[in-house]
């Protein structure tokens, strides 16, 4: 194999190149001459601005909430469960994915939401194809969110659980996000480099004086708890993130996070220039055909479904629909916001997928194997015991993809000159750099899942619709709450698990072809293809990996819940995608807009200025 091959360095210059240029060319061809992007029409933040949810927000802050929000543990977790198939398919499917795919459902659905008042995947589907496509719409994202904020719940439940640094620094995050949403509200409104400025600190005086909190005997029990606490603290927080103004708490803290995630990836990056890690799993593992330790299956279909977020996933269109276009500012932000953010988070998930493949095989293994599949394999650890006393932990079987990444960092981190004695101290930050991840997922999500059940609720009581109502607002946060918490508490969702990762491509291919269906009604049919092509990708790759886990591994392991969870999420795509299919024959014929963006910007500019709208 040769150094390119085996040379992590190598992998950052190239995907950074290459999303760029994607970013560049492929993303500003989308906003002209698809999409026909309008600077000058007025979004919903702007035109509904009631201060709690439609509230006009500042282009960064807006980007960091959404980034944030949508880079929950899939791009941290995923690419590094699916090294196990080696590093090349990992790498050739989040670039390519992304690109072509998860950019393009993000950006396409944020901007039909946009044109429909920030309105919710399920109402786009009733405007544009069915009620019945509306319905299935949106009982499918309720289901597949409730389960992903379950699932995300015990992941960062776990992280946190007896670890008063991990805790007291993810804690410190909400009363920091709390002042600079007071900061900037009130105190000093529109000064946000101001703000950045003294969050940031404040985020990173909670990250260096964690330890000493966790050493301290008097103040270390205060920020001690036990799982079940946990839990039930993360379900509070949840109901508050969902209920309190967004400018309040969700988007300071959002957006303060990414600083930190974003600051942590690229200084990963950096580390992997400087210190040159040799990619020590192979291109292609012999695990590729299945039967392997981490995932049974083969990597065909089971590559797309693993990564999942890093390429594309069916929840961002939770928050592309739900809280982001909302805030928005000027329809220019789809571009960055949409199309950025996605290829954003396909570097963080190359930069996790590096962490772990430069981990000696034998010890990847043998962190994310059971005990009884790494005896299976007959292969020794290589450095795991020295690394494992260095850190403090045992490191051995624990699989899921949380510990392996974070002693790959770590290792990386630790090879930078005159930083080798602090491996322990970068396996405790990076545990608490993926805690963060996956909060700012909770937070949004579930504020997204009181707007659905709100809308779903509302559909037999119309009081619910309004949503300055705050009996409405205070009641379906804490129902959205209760339902992932009754999940969690249940301690079955180990089981319910790997429905997600079918559930949420299979919502992909469901919310692309309500994007084709959109493209089509704007009379732009000649590029169909751009979200039509992705469709039928995924509906094959999720329908063949939806069989193979009911035949191949719910029924024969007596897994009864799952499968009928599985044909219940099935029969919603499907209804969903007859009914887009038959509207793309129903209106194939309409007349063509054969219009760019600037020719819609002209004229639409002469009629602004008419009303005021904008200065002559």
């Amino acid at each position: 194999m040769s150094d390119f091959q085996m040379n992590g360095i190598y992998l950052v210059i190239g995907a950074a190149c290459f999303l760029i240029l994607a970013y560049r060319y492929y993303g500003a061809f989308i906003a002209a001459k698809v999409l026909t992007i309008n600077k000058y029409k007025e979004t919903p933040a702007v035109e509904h601005n009631d201060g709690t949810d439609y509230v006009p927000t500042n282009k960064w802050v807006t980007f960091g909430h959404h980034f944030a929000a949508i880079a929950g543990a899939g791009p941290l977790v995923g690419p590094v469960i699916a090294a196990q198939f080696g590093y090349l398919p990992g790498v050739l499917w989040i670039l390519i994915g992304s690109v072509l795919a998860g950019a393009v459902h993000d950006m396409v659905i944020l901007f039909a939401s946009m044109r429909f008042d920030g309105r919710s995947i399920a109402d786009i589907a009733k405007e544009q194809i069915s009620g019945a496509a509306g319905m299935g719409a949106m009982l499918a994202t309720l289901f597949l969110l409730i389960v992903t904020l379950a699932g995300m719940a015990v992941v960062v439940a776990n992280a946190l659980a007896n670890s008063p640094w991990g805790f007291f620094t993810v804690s410190m995050t909400i009363p920091i996000a709390v002042f600079v949403g007071i900061y900037l509200r009130w105190l000093r409104p529109g000064k946000i480099q101001e703000a950045t400025i003294l969050g940031v600190a404040l985020i990173i005086a909670a990250v260096v004086y964690g330890p000493y909190i966790a050493a301290n005997p008097v103040l270390a029990p205060w920020f001690t708890y036990d799982l079940l606490t946990i839990e039930l603290m993360l379900a509070v927080y949840g109901f508050f993130a969902a209920a309190l103004p967004v400018w309040l708490l969700l988007a300071p803290r959002d957006y303060l996070s990414t600083y930190m995630k974003i600051g942590t990836i690229g200084a990963l990056a950096l580390g992997i220039v400087v210190v040159m890690p040799v990619i020590q799993m192979p291109a292609l593992t012999p695990f590729i055909y299945g039967g392997g330790p981490v995932i049974s299956g083969p990597v065909i279909p089971f590559i797309f479904i693993t990564i999942a977020c890093g390429a594309i996933s069916g929840f961002h269109v939770v928050i592309a629909t739900g809280t982001t276009p909302k805030m928005i500012t000027n329809e220019k932000e789809i571009l960055p916001i949409g199309y950025g953010a996605m290829v954003t988070e396909a570097f963080v998930a190359l930069m996790a997928l590096i962490a772990a493949t430069a981990l000696h095989p034998n010890d990847y293994f043998a962190i994310n194997s059971t005990a009884e599949s790494f005896q299976s394999l007959g292969i020794q650890v290589h450095e795991l015991p020295v690394l494992g006393q260095m850190v403090g932990e045992d490191l051995m079987h624990r699989p899921g993809g949380a510990v392996s990444l974070a002693v790959g960092m770590a290792h990386i981190f630790s090879k930078l000159p005159n930083l080798d004695h602090l491996l322990g101290y970068w396996y405790h930050f990076c545990i608490m750099f993926e805690a963060l991840f996956i909060m700012t997922l909770i937070d949004a999500g579930t504020r997204v899942g009181r707007y659905l059940l709100q809308e779903l609720i509302g559909k037999a009581y119309k009081p619910m619709l309004n949503p300055s109502w705050k009996v409405g607002v205070y009641t379906c946060s804490f129902l959205i709450s209760i339902a992932w918490l009754y999940l969690v508490l249940q301690g079955n969702i180990g089981t319910i698990w790997p429905l997600f990762g079918v559930s949420n491509q299979l919502l992909a291919t469901m919310t692309l072809a309500i994007g084709t269906t959109v493209i089509i009604r704007m009379g732009r049919r000649r590029y169909a293809w751009i979200t039509g092509l992705p469709t039928w990708f995924m509906a094959f790759i999720s329908i063949y990996a939806d069989y193979d886990n009911v035949f191949q591994n719910y029924i024969p392991n007596g897994k009864w819940s799952l499968v009928v969870m599985s044909a219940f999420m099935f029969c919603l795509i499907v209804l969903v995608m007859v009914e887009a299919v038959r509207s793309w024959i129903r209106y194939w014929n309409i007349p063509q807009d054969y219009r760019d963006e600037e020719e819609v910007e002209e004229e639409t500019l002469p009629v602004l200025q008419e009303k005021g709208q904008v200065a002559e």
